[in-house]
């Protein structure tokens, strides 16, 4: 196991969270905890990379896992993955240390939110606007720590992609290939002019360029006929969504009564954000609550009956409470007495997303993918650009520093994902093989 392993190593070798914002590894374990947390909870519909990647190379979990524990001093490690997967959980039982457990989950959205996560887990609540660290827990998802297990500079990216295609896989590709290149790799679509959401069903991005790069942080591709209905939600304009939530909502409250924050006792109501589209001049400090939402999109995808989006709405607040100055009174939270029962089951969500009729599997594809040339994006991460390093015209060896932050500011160090050419270089880095 790498115990050896320090902050300092991550920036070098470009480790951030491989999904979501992508948050530098590093920051993460110059903090001092309690107890890191596996996030292997992977709740968004049809997504299954970190289940397939646990399968197949648990040996690299443990040993990233462990070398968190050790730069952040924590005494115990927990992998929170869902009961049902008991082929996984019997395979890392056989090979755990002591320090090391398993907390089975349930199979419900969403379960991977760390606010969510770290409840189920310690039954400590997060703070409101706070971080797993302020209870002693750090949290990195599955592929983070295995590429700390690995020890290596980062230039691969693994991701399910699913839905309308011929083999759902979970395939594993140089960063920088393009979405075209992915689609392919499945199988290619089922359906003729395919759209994709990039990350997932629930939080994930329209995909509107399938010759955009795969970055440090995509998880999922899944692949959609342009005339579904999810498809169709978020194809939907600021402008509609504001007149059709002002002419339907009847405030019915099932968006807040179903927030998983507000579950766990944080001062959100995402009706009260509702009730502002049709009366805008409610002030901001009445929707302050909304800074506080973690855009899952359950209460848009799942809890409104009239297939309004509060999600939208509570994005729209939060922008009016940051222009207006307000810093809401944080308190220690407390959760609903009914918070387990409020759950959203994923079979049942799948149902209601229309997704209940694609292979729900993503088998791993044992090898790594091949291109003949990467586009690298210099941002692919929270914080600054990366600066380059190279010009074009220079080679470069895959594994090899191509672009690093500013001395002193937050960001992450990019490579070489595969070995060739740099033909230019700009806000991205085009390489091609050769």
């Amino acid at each position: 196991m790498s115990f050896d392993i320090r902050p300092e190593n991550l920036r070098q070798w470009g480790i951030v969270g491989a999904g979501g914002a992508g948050f530098p590894a590093e920051i993460k374990c110059r903090a001092k905890a309690e107890m890191v947390i596996a996030n292997a909870a992977e709740c968004e519909p049809l997504l299954h990379k970190d289940k397939e990647l646990l399968k197949a190379f648990p040996s690299e979990l443990i040993s990233g896992l462990s070398a968190v524990m050790k730069m952040t001093g924590a005494s115990k490690g927990v992998i929170g993955i869902k009961e049902k997967y008991t082929e996984v959980i019997n395979l890392l039982k056989q090979i755990l240390p002591e320090n090391i457990s398993i907390h089975p989950l349930g199979d419900f959205y969403p379960a991977g939110d760390e606010f969510i996560l770290v409840y189920a887990i310690t039954r400590r609540v997060i703070p409101p606007g706070g971080l797993p660290i302020h209870v002693g827990c750090v949290v990195n998802n599955v592929e983070t720590l295995i590429n700390i297990g690995r020890a290596r500079p980062v230039v691969e990216k693994y991701l399910t992609v699913a839905g309308a295609v011929k083999k759902p896989a979970t395939i594993c590709v140089p960063i920088g290939i393009t979405f075209r290149e992915c689609l392919a790799l499945a199988g290619g679509a089922t359906i003729p002019e395919p759209v994709a959401l990039v990350g997932g069903a629930m939080m994930g991005t329209l995909c509107t360029d399938w010759d955009a790069p795969v970055t440090k942080t995509n998880g999922g591709l899944i692949v959609l006929p342009a005339e579904h209905t999810l498809i169709e939600r978020y194809k939907r304009t600021p402008r509609q969504i504001q007149r059709i939530g002002r002419s339907a909502c009847d405030q019915c409250t099932y968006c807040t009564e179903l927030c998983p924050r507000y579950l766990l006792g944080h001062p959100i109501q995402p009706h009260i954000a509702m009730r502002r589209l049709g009366f805008p001049n409610i002030e901001p400090i009445a929707v302050a609550g909304s800074l506080y939402c973690s855009e899952c999109n359950l209460c848009t995808l799942w809890s409104c009956p009239e297939d309004l989006d509060p999600r939208a709405a509570c994005i729209e607040c939060k922008s009016a409470v940051r222009a207006a100055g307000i810093v809401p009174h944080q308190k220690d939270a407390k959760p609903h007495p009914l918070l387990n029962e409020r759950c959203a089951p994923v079979k049942r969500l799948m149902k209601r997303l229309g997704l209940s009729e694609f292979v729900n599997k993503g088998p791993l594809q044992e090898k790594t993918a091949e291109t003949d040339k990467v586009r690298i994006p210099l941002k692919q991460h929270i914080g600054v650009p990366a600066e380059a390093k190279v010009a074009a015209g220079q080679y470069v060896k895959t594994g090899e520093l191509i672009a690093a932050p500013p001395d002193g500011k937050l960001g992450a160090c990019i490579h070489a994902s595969i070995s060739g050419r740099v033909v230019s270089v700009d806000s991205d880095i085009l390489i091609e093989r050769g």
